[in-house]
């Protein structure tokens, strides 16, 4: 299997033992992900689970007026769809392609068997989703206490951890529609970072220019979601 069609790409899968590894890899279906496709909408059951290998999905409030904000990210380290798992079924949130790529698509009854064993993918998505519920709660406290450019820097570093590059794409409108904020905002933050030359910005290309540079300016939200998903998902290939 070549590299970019390997499900062991995706930290969760590469971290379960073989056994386990063996009972799902026959229904693991690859699939790509285009930018802006939604993976589950507010309130229906997800048929399926997505483990990306390269693309991000994020995960949306949706309110009343049709108004979106976005609550966490999830890319290579993690699984969309926990509420299949956590006996929930559906979720208000929606799940929307950030950064297209691919994924594996594994029928949610299926995952919800292999969780009922109680063995080491219980284990690591009961961790991840502890790690999912720190981004989820960080991400409230910035949107309210720190300043847009602190949030751009946190969005855009978090996506950088969950891509194989260091180039994103992303119109200013979708990354606006993700923080919650103004497009003139968002424009105003990327504008401050590419005359710091931190990052280039073109035709809705965001190339990561000086990453110590966007660590020195995000504020402490980025370090502490980090440091819990490290300690957490800081798995070693079992044999």
């Amino acid at each position: 299997m070549a590299l970019q069609d390997d499900p062991l790409q995706n930290h969760l899968l590469a971290a379960l033992p073989r056994d386990e590894c063996q009972r799902l890899s026959p229904h693991l279906e690859r699939v790509d992900l285009r930018l802006g496709e939604s993976l589950a909408e507010s309130g229906k059951v997800m048929r399926h689970v997505y483990f990306p290998t390269n693309a991000i999905v994020s995960l949306l409030c949706v309110m009343g007026d049709g108004d979106l904000t976005e609550m966490t990210v999830v890319g290579v380290e993690g699984i969309v769809g926990i509420s299949l798992f956590m006996g929930g079924e559906t979720t208000p949130s929606r799940a929307v392609v950030q950064n297209a790529g691919s994924a594996y698509r594994l029928k949610g009854q299926l995952l919800k068997d292999e969780f009922g064993r109680a063995t080491t993918l219980q284990y690591r998505l009961l961790h991840y989703t502890q790690a999912l519920i720190t981004q989820m709660s960080q991400t409230a406290v910035c949107n309210r206490h720190h300043s847009l450019d602190q949030q751009l820097c946190r969005w855009l570093l978090l996506s950088l951890d969950r891509l194989p590059t260091n180039e994103l794409v992303m119109t200013q409108e979708l990354i606006a529609n993700m923080l919650g904020v103004r497009r003139e905002g968002v424009t105003e933050s990327a504008g401050k970072l590419q005359r710091a030359g931190l990052i280039s910005y073109h035709r809705g290309r965001i190339s990561i220019l000086d990453r110590p540079g966007l660590e020195e300016r995000v504020c402490e939200c980025y370090s502490v979601v980090k440091k819990e998903y490290d300690r957490l998902l800081s798995y070693h290939r079992p044999v």
